[in-house]
């Protein structure tokens, strides 16, 4: 039951987690795994099998149990991610396999039981397993402090009219929530499938629910998020718990925990660059970009003429595969000024020498090993809790710009000139850093 590298020290108090098997959910829940082992605790994850498990043998010391969840191939193929937290959790439920999995571990640690479960916020089949059979629940929360208290914040939002978006008000300032504007808010009525909405909103009331809250931040930085959060959520004897940034607190690196294979020779030809003179640009495991902004991306690079290291992962673009790179950007890449890659050792590309900017998308774990490091970013936010994050980037932390509108090549040059040769953005970067 325990499975490949499990610690089986009987002296260790148990935590007991369930990741969203997305790389932005496995990340920190299973660096947080780590954390805890290396201070003392025993760790067992949870995975889902077979759709993206983590592989075991990279993280010895952490228990890993096997939950065998029929998961349809139409829905693994689905590019609607928030149906298939959905369709994961309806599957847990129905098969029970879940409180299968939680009753067989708590008979193997009889008379002891594991201290918690600790799962995402989108997992309510977890919250239901763990709470039938008395078990406290905790959530560990993959975005911002900011963003949680944007999260909390529903009733208000739609109550004073922000929400749903109307083309009016986009421009509008949130004043119960500064700096945000009514275009930062994660709006549930765009989304494609409208079954979600109602779910979504009872994820938000379910987690209140919880015995506490993990946020993967730290007080210098979102100090009066946090103050508020606790404000809100502590009358229901909920405890709010900052730890973070987990990526190093935790012995468990990035590489340990990508589900995509890295190309470790992003770092060898870092090595030939000239201090900060690099654009990093990824857009993380998820975003997609169409095919015109593709390839407005790779022509502002390419006519930037400053060096740049571009993630493109398979999937990167709707509807392609493996998509082609303009001549621009090819003449570039021979040249030795530019390299594509599938994927790469994000957190070792952020602490290189050579790179001095980063082109992202604003997910949170991206977000956060760059303030990390201090490096000053273009924000170009895609979904979700990205855009709340960009404008927090650009107008509170002061670590960077948000690239709005529509993407256009002489835009983008102009942009990265800005990041690489003004370095705007880098003083704050630098005060940010841990």
């Amino acid at each position: 039951m325990a499975g490949v590298g499990a610690d089986d020290t009987p002296a260790a108090a148990r935590v007991v987690m369930m990741p969203l098997p997305f790389q932005g959910n496995l990340t920190p829940m299973l660096q947080l795994a780590g954390a805890l082992h290396a201070r003392g605790l025993a760790a067992t994850v949870l995975r889902t099998a077979p759709f993206n498990a983590p592989d075991p043998a990279r993280h010895p010391g952490i228990a890993f149990v096997p939950v065998a969840v029929d998961f349809p191939e139409a829905v693994v193929g689905s590019e609607d991610n928030m149906t298939k937290v959905f369709d994961l959790n309806a599957a847990l439920d129905a098969s029970g396999c879940l409180s299968d999995a939680l009753a067989s571990l708590l008979e193997k640690e009889a008379p002891r039981r594991p201290a918690c479960l600790v799962t995402d916020a989108a997992f309510p089949a977890a919250q239901k397993a763990a709470m039938d059979i008395g078990l406290p629940w905790l959530v560990l929360h993959t975005c911002s402090a900011a963003t949680f208290r944007l999260f909390m914040s529903y009733h208000i939002l739609y109550g004073n009219g922000y929400l749903p978006k109307r083309e009016s008000n986009l421009c509008l300032p949130v004043k119960e929530l500064p700096p945000l504007q009514v275009r930062d808010l994660f709006d549930p009525s765009e989304l494609p499938n409208q079954e979600n909405v109602q779910k979504i909103m009872n994820l938000w009331n379910q987690t209140k629910m919880n015995s506490a809250t993990i946020i993967n931040t730290f007080e210098d930085l979102e100090g009066p998020e946090l103050e508020m959060i606790r404000g809100e959520v502590t009358d229901n004897g909920t405890l709010v718990f900052n730890i973070g940034p987990l990526h190093k607190l935790s012995p468990i690196g990035g590489t340990k925990t990508n589900l995509l294979e890295e190309d470790c020779s992003c770092i060898e030809w870092l090595d030939t660059q000239a201090p900060c003179s690099v654009l990093y640009v990824s857009f993380g495991s998820l975003a997609q970009l169409t095919q015109e902004e593709f390839a407005e991306i790779a022509w502002g690079l390419a006519n930037s003429e400053k060096p740049f290291l571009w993630v493109v992962r398979r999937g990167l673009v709707l509807g392609v595969e493996k998509p082609e790179l303009p001549e621009g950007l090819e003449r570039a890449l021979l040249e030795g000024r530019g390299k594509v890659a599938e994927w790469a050792p994000q957190q070792n590309v952020l602490a290189h020498s050579a790179v001095g900017g980063f082109w992202t998308h604003n997910g949170w774990n991206s977000t956060l090993e760059s303030i990390y490091e201090g490096i000053p970013m273009v924000s170009r936010p895609i979904f979700g809790d990205q855009f709340s994050t960009g404008r927090y980037v650009e107008a509170v932390w002061k670590i960077g710009f948000l690239l709005d509108g529509v993407l256009e090549r002489r835009k983008i040059e102009r942009v990265i000139q800005r990041l690489m040769v003004e370095k705007r953005g880098l003083r704050h970067a630098k005060e940010q850093r841990i």
